[in-house]
């Protein structure tokens, strides 16, 4: 069976959300893209307090400055799309109020009728969470633990009944519902985020950068989810963030995914060998707008059907 290929949506500062979103999702649908994907960043400081991923001096990317609310963006995808999976990869979820947060997804799931997925993580910007003010950065792993129970709770039969140290719901009734249980699917970077991954979520999201990490890291996975006694299948779904060139890339330090259309599908048949079952491909800021990016996703999903992808 091919690998389930899906997109992000337009974010960055280039696009027109109203117009470009509703465009590249209906399109995306009709190329044959079975999910449409956003991230978050919720800001971009000015002058930086802390490299990107927390690593000293490291400049934040241009991709990231004005990116668009995400649920926000999915929103604008509801009504364009029939078929298409909705996903995060990921929320920032601490960032989040836990309450909020859970009505928000259930109504986009209810909405769409059932095609909501959950990507959670926990950051790194010391200034988004400074900005969100839900709670200090010192707590992202409590506080994502609690929007992972405070959704099962929302979206479980009323009356809803929970009470964590950010949220106290005394026996009401929570609705809309959503269409089915929506799968939740977290990193597994640590030995902290591989135990919460098996314990608490339906799946693995990670960021493909290499075959070889990508291969190490799914046995990793693998092994922990039947050693936690999880029966059920592990969903998993990679992130490609591609740096693509209209000419052959022709460096001997060529990073995966980068290069042009032929060499960027051969990056993800190699990639797919892992046995990930879906990846997201990520055009970043490259395309200038909506219709190069349109051309792009036809022209990279075309190319890797023909390779068996």
């Amino acid at each position: 069976m091919a690998t389930r290929l899906g997109l992000s949506l337009p974010q960055t500062h280039q696009y027109d959300l109203g117009r470009d979103v509703p465009d590249v999702a209906r399109a995306a649908e009709e190329i044959g893209y079975e999910s449409l994907w956003v991230l978050e960043r919720a800001l971009f400081p000015e002058p930086a307090t802390q490299g990107v991923y927390g690593i000293p001096g490291l400049p934040w990317p241009e991709a990231y400055r004005g990116l668009a609310e995400p649920l926000v963006t999915l929103t604008l995808a509801v009504s364009a799309t029939r078929r298409a999976r909705l996903g995060t990869s990921v929320l920032v979820a601490p960032l989040h109020g836990p309450f909020q947060l859970a009505r928000t997804l259930g109504t986009l799931d209810a909405a769409s009728g059932g095609r909501v997925v959950v990507g959670l993580g926990t950051g790194w910007s010391l200034d988004e969470y400074a900005a969100a003010g839900v709670a200090p950065f010192e707590e992202r792993g409590r506080v994502l633990d609690e929007v992972i129970d405070v959704c099962r709770a929302v979206w479980g039969p009323d009356p809803v009944v929970y009470e964590g140290r950010l949220t106290k719901i005394a026996s009401a009734v929570v609705a809309p519902k959503p269409a089915r249980p929506i799968p939740i699917l977290l990193p597994a970077n640590s030995k902290k985020a591989l135990a919460r991954m098996v314990d608490r979520a339906d799946g693995w999201m990670p960021i493909a950068m290499g075959v070889e990490q990508l291969a190490a890291q799914a046995r990793q996975v693998r092994d922990a989810w039947a050693e936690g006694g999880r029966t059920e299948q592990l969903q998993t779904v990679a992130r490609a963030n591609l740096q693509y060139v209209a000419k052959a890339y022709d460096g001997s330090d060529r990073a995966p995914f980068q290069g042009n259309v032929e060499q960027i599908v051969a990056d993800l048949a190699a990639h797919a060998e892992v046995g990930i079952e879906e990846f997201i491909l990520e055009f970043q800021d490259v395309p200038r707008d909506a219709q190069e990016l349109k051309d792009l996703a036809a022209e990279v999903y075309t190319a890797a059907r023909a390779a068996g992808v």
